[in-house]
């Protein structure tokens, strides 16, 4: 005997999220920890789960609903920390205001150890990031063109880049050394 199919009486993704909002919200918030920053990674969740660019099936729709709030939460909370130590740390080095005193012997070879030990650190770092550090201090290329050159994530570069960034921090005692040669 043929059974009818069944009528798929089962909520949306979209419709599950909507009924559970108030959940996910308080998920998001004990992540992000900020109000604001919870309804944004919402609101990104709904969108992705709503206007993704297939229709998803879950086992249990609120646990995926729930699981991508959390995966967006961190993600938010990973690119601020990365935002934030990269803002403290974006001085532009050709914009520096450098004392025009004559070049001693002594302040030309502290220079030298200078170059010398940022070089060391750039050779330390994985071959990407020191490309991505390269193009973007040296070539003057931008984050987004970057990241398009090398088919990557602009999150990545953002980051690649802060992490070069955090190991010259190391060589800054032999800036401070060299100022007072």
């Amino acid at each position: 005997m043929n059974m009818p199919l069944p009528h798929s009486s089962e909520p949306s993704l979209a419709e599950v999220f909507i009924a559970h909002r108030a959940q996910l919200w308080r998920v998001a918030r004990k992540i992000v920890n900020t109000a604001d920053l919870a309804d944004d990674v919402v609101q990104d969740a709904y969108l992705k789960i709503a206007d993704g660019p297939c229709v998803r099936q879950a086992e249990r729709p609120i646990g995926y609903c729930c699981q991508v709030v959390r995966n967006m939460a961190l993600d938010y909370c990973r690119r601020h920390r990365v935002e934030a130590s990269y803002r403290t740390f974006d001085v532009d080095v050709e914009l520096l205001d450098m004392p025009t005193t004559a070049s001693t012997p002594d302040r030309m070879m502290c220079e030298r150890q200078v170059i010398t030990a940022i070089d060391k650190v750039l050779a330390g770092l994985s071959p990407r990031t020191r490309l991505v550090f390269e193009l973007y201090r040296l070539e003057g290329l931008t984050q987004r063109e970057i990241a398009a050159r090398l088919g990557c994530a602009l999150g990545l570069v953002n980051g690649l880049i802060a992490e070069a960034a955090n190991a010259i921090k190391s060589c800054g005692h032999l800036l401070l050394e060299s100022d007072t040669h």
